[in-house]
């Protein structure tokens, strides 16, 4: 028997330890994290879920309070911070950030339920959304949507999505003015009591909420919201005083503490938001506190930010032409008792061009809130009804987003069409090998060439056994003469992966793939396969991925089992590689691929096995077509025969 060589023993190991780092960086920037309670699911818990909040108390309308403490951008109030950090007149938002200017005092902290029920609200009522809003500084603060639970079972609790202050996890949105530099004027402060035209906002009756200040300013601010889930506040000002008021509007939406994120790498989740000229700007949770102050500021005309999870979303939109000062920031908030400070997120913006309101005047300024689901069609439709620029811009499509937009485009219509996603997975793969088929012909009939050359370059292995770089230059010259170009057979593989990214971003980022079904024990296709080997598919109670350290690496179900056997398969249809380690690692690939794909979503593995599938019988049809014989059955009873002969 040949003695190895100790080089290509070397190699091989290098091989291997490369593969494994491939793998292991693969499994970092693109798999998904160990399986664990989704986000809605703690978060509902955090908050107290189970607590109505379309119930709350609703239609109380108490009169207006005493006037408020005297806000002033130059001296206290507002002026400890953001705006207040020279006004307006000299940079706004650079200090400190709009955060800052509206903290909240430290307060007990009470259950989703005590929190609703500690003041009066108005309900809400639509068709997508139900909860209510705060007349208790007049924010919209309870919203949950209707068509859409924590798991698929249809008696699971709904999502809630807003919380108001001195709940577990308080996210709220809120408008308002603030008084320009040098103004003394008792505005309506956060804990005013306004009062409301009726009991209940739907989507054909707006309320309108009002606060007098007592000293000649009456606030008015009209809440109206349509059938999806996009607010209109219209704030305005009866000046009745005899002196003109300049007031600045602002908008916020503020969260108390980090949410717990789904955590994939190819998924934005935290600030976003398109102002002006500037393109997207994305930071996350983690990334605000090493900006300057914990803000990052931008001015421009028009657009819109807030902060986004993975499938919902909430957002402050200003008039579109109206320029604006904007900050995401992060700061710190003292908790009452001996608990630990709760960091607040907040996006924001404030109008540059404040409006003077003359004695005997009335100004008014609108701006949008949008609270709910980062649905394609909804962001897509506000886009073009109301001119929103790059409203889609809410859901990551990412750097390629002229790949994954028009797969989502594919795959939903062909959803639309024939109403289950898995198979239309499986349409739109089909589609993609037909139209590539011209150039994996090609491909294969190099494999096929490369095939027949195997016994000549095995040849000059032997010829040249210890002169590796004659070695190289026989077997060029060989791909020369017999006009092979070695790499073409890696080319449908490599156009594989703009593709495989499109299908991984979509089925991550969009909720319309979220609880699809496709058949058996596949009742979500954006999570991974529920079954697991390694507890005999659920024979066993207990779940194998909580196992420490190596619980992550075993997720493996039914659909990565057949996608490895798959893989295996299309492995063996190509000529086994003449350099040793070249062919332990492409033995060893499957089963690599077999534990990486585990625990990704069962719509991914769903196509990658579809995909093998289609090139066995693609690759087939080309070699019998080209007369090459096809030695799969030869390669898989080739590996028993070498362990026996071993």
């Amino acid at each position: 028997m040949k003695q190895q060589d100790p080089r290509d023993t070397k190699n091989l190991y290098l091989a291997i330890g490369l593969s494994c780092l491939v793998v292991l960086g693969w499994s970092y920037f693109f798999a998904p994290p160990p399986e664990k309670p989704r986000p809605a699911q703690v978060h509902n818990a955090q908050i107290g879920a189970q607590a109505p909040s379309a119930t709350a108390p609703a239609g109380q309308t108490p009169g207006s309070q005493a006037p408020g403490a005297e806000q002033n951008l130059g001296q206290g109030g507002l002026a400890q911070g953001g705006l207040a950090q020279g006004g307006l007149a000299q940079g706004g938002l650079a200090q400190g950030g709009l955060a800052q200017g509206l903290a909240e005092p430290p307060e007990p902290r009470k259950t989703r339920a005590e929190a609703l029920a500690e003041g009066p609200r108005i309900k809400l009522d639509t068709k997508a959304l139900f909860g209510s809003i705060s007349l208790k500084g007049g924010r919209i603060d309870d919203v949950s949507l209707k068509a859409y639970r924590e798991t698929p079972d249809p008696h699971s609790p709904n999502i809630v999505l807003l919380s108001p202050l001195g709940s577990p996890a308080p996210y709220y949105a809120e408008t308002g003015f603030f008084a320009a530099p040098g103004e003394t004027l008792a505005l309506p402060r956060q804990d005013a009591l306004w009062t409301a035209d009726r009991e209940t906002l739907t989507e054909t009756e707006p309320v309108t909420l009002s606060y007098d200040n007592g000293q000649g300013l009456v606030f008015h601010r009209k809440i109206a919201v349509d059938d999806r889930y996009m607010f209109s506040v219209t704030d305005s000002v009866e000046n009745k005083s005899q002196r003109p008021a300049t007031l600045h509007p602002y908008a916020i939406v503020a969260r108390h503490g980090k949410p717990i994120s789904a955590n994939f790498s190819v998924l934005h989740e935290g600030f976003v938001g398109v102002v002006g000229d500037a393109g997207v700007q994305e930071v996350k949770y983690d990334k605000i506190e090493k900006e300057e102050h914990a803000t990052k500021t931008f001015k421009g005309a028009g657009g819109w930010l807030g902060i986004t999870d993975k499938y919902w979303a909430a957002t402050v939109i200003p008039e579109q032409s109206a320029p604006v000062a904007a900050s995401f920031s992060e700061r710190e908030q003292a908790s009452a008792g001996n608990l630990a400070p709760v960091k607040i997120y907040q996006a924001g913006f404030v109008g540059e061009a404040g409006a003077t309101i003359a004695p005997g005047a009335t100004g008014a300024v609108e701006t949008r809130v949008f609270a709910g689901a980062k649905e394609v069609d909804t962001l897509d439709l506000y886009e073009r009804t109301l001119g929103i620029e790059k409203f889609d811009l809410l859901i990551d499509w990412g750097w390629f987003y002229f790949i994954t937009r028009p797969m989502y485009w594919l795959l939903d219509h062909i959803y639309k069409f024939i109403a289950n996603f898995g198979v239309a997975i499986l349409i739109v793969t089909a589609m993609v090998k037909a139209v590539f088929f011209p150039l994996a012909n090609r491909s294969y009939m190099a494999m096929a060439k490369m095939k027949a050359v195997a016994p000549q370059i095995e040849a000059i292995r032997l010829r040249y056994p210890d002169d590796k770089p004659k070695q190289s230059q026989e077997t060029m010259a060989l791909y020369k003469r017999e006009k092979i170009n070695p790499v073409a057979g890696c080319l449908p593989m490599l156009i594989q992966i703009p593709v495989f990214y499109a299908f991984y971003k979509v089925l991550v980022i969009t909720i319309e793939m979220r609880q699809a079904p496709f058949f058996g024990w596949i009742k979500d296709l954006s999570q991974p396969d529920p079954t697991n080997v390694f507890n005999l598919f659920g024979l066993l109670p207990y779940d194998p991925t909580q196992v420490p350290v190596f619980g992550p690496y075993l997720a493996l179900g039914i659909w990565p089992l057949i996608m490895g056997v798959s893989m295996f398969v299309q492995m063996k249809m190509n000529p086994e590689p003449a350099d040793p380690v070249q062919k332990q690692v492409f033995a060893w690939m499957p089963v690599i691929f077999t534990f990486t794909l585990g625990s990704f979503p069962s719509g991914l593995v769903l196509y990658w096995t579809w995909n093998n599938t289609l090139t066995v019988i693609q690759q087939s049809l080309i070699m019998k077509k080209a007369g090459v014989k096809i030695e799969l059955w030869d390669n898989l009873t080739g590996m028993f025969r070498k362990k026996a002969t071993g």
